[in-house]
């Protein structure tokens, strides 16, 4: 197994919240303190924001003071490396807290978007901000109300990030799937894919998952424990 990831061509990695979960990052559905009585509609939808931008602001605010805090873990570490030895490699993310860009990761397609990210409703500019926020909801220069850089539940995918994926996929003789239970598509749909296209599928989850039977190798433990094992020098 070691062997096929270090003599690949091309590798793909999915990665999803249980990656982060090491780090100390609490999952989207454990929501922790007086957010657990609220459903995701009231915080990660358009029209939540629409309604009150300001308590969906507070909320994700929130997060962001969180994952501030926390520092990548072996597994984001071992991914950064894995791509520095890689002939071709890609690291296609559901998560947006930004630890992968953190650990070292340059090739990273984010799914879902990132957190650090505010983007603005009426001139759609873009900017990275990694401070603690002093107004909620924050402005644009252009007066403009800036939302998070992330997608909500009912929006599209960042325009052209599943197709780059669905390649990065189709080519990989490798593909690598990190604490994800795979449920949540189209993310998902990578893993049949890499399947059908004859690839060598490694899954990493200390739980088994809907595909575990069909991978090539289902490895039981945490993507800190496993993903360093992957690089074979004992790193």
């Amino acid at each position: 197994m070691r062997s096929s990831v270090s003599h690949a061509r091309s590798i793909a990695v999915l990665t999803g919240a249980g990656v982060s979960a090491e780090s100390g990052i609490p999952t989207f559905r454990s929501n922790g303190g007086l957010w657990q009585q609220y459903r995701f509609e009231d915080l990660a939808t358009p029209e939540a924001f629409q309604r009150d931008p300001k308590f969906v602001w507070t909320w994700y605010e929130e997060r962001r003071r969180s994952i501030a805090k926390a520092q990548p873990n072996a597994g984001h570490l071992a991914l950064a490396e894995m791509e520095r030895r890689a002939k071709r490699f890609t690291l296609i993310t559901q998560n947006v807290d930004g630890l992968h860009d953190r650990a070292g990761s340059k090739n990273v397609i984010k799914l879902h978007g990132d957190i650090w990210v505010l983007r603005c409703l009426r001139c759609r500019r873009e900017e990275v901000n990694r401070e603690e926020l002093q107004s909620l909801p924050p402005y644009c220069d252009c007066g403009g109300m800036l939302r998070p850089g992330v997608v909500w539940f009912g929006e599209a995918l960042p325009e052209g990030a599943m197709e780059r994926a669905t390649e990065a996929v189709r080519h990989a003789g490798v593909f690598i799937v990190a604490g994800t239970s795979a449920q949540v598509y189209p993310a998902a749909g990578l893993i049949p894919l890499a399947i059908r296209n004859r690839a060598t599928v490694i899954e990493i989850n200390p739980e088994e998952t809907d595909f575990s039977a069909d991978v090539t190798y289902a490895l039981r433990g945490t993507s800190a424990e496993m993903l360093p094992q992957l690089l074979g020098d004992g790193s």
